[in-house]
């Protein structure tokens, strides 16, 4: 399972969503502006206070960056299966 806590103008948050759906990955999406979540209540649901914030499996893997890393070394592959 994917959650990505996004902002409705992150470019990082759209490119992390993009990624994913064209890996045919589904996710549940939070804004966090909509759901009233401030950066400190994000930092306690994450580990991190900019966002994208990915959550995969319940594990925080961090941003788009690091998403991207996941997927080019096969390791999100891994991690979803």
């Amino acid at each position: 399972m994917i959650k990505i806590y996004s902002t409705s103008w992150c470019a990082p948050c759209a490119a992390a969503k993009k990624m994913l759906t064209e890996l045919n990955y589904t996710y549940t999406e939070i804004d966090i502006e909509e759901e009233g979540i401030n950066r400190e209540e994000l930092m306690k649901l994450t580990g991190g206070r900019t966002v994208p914030q990915i959550i995969i499996n319940e594990k925080a893997i961090g941003g788009f960056d690091q998403l991207l890393a996941l997927n080019q070394s096969g390791d999100l592959e891994k991690m979803l299966k």
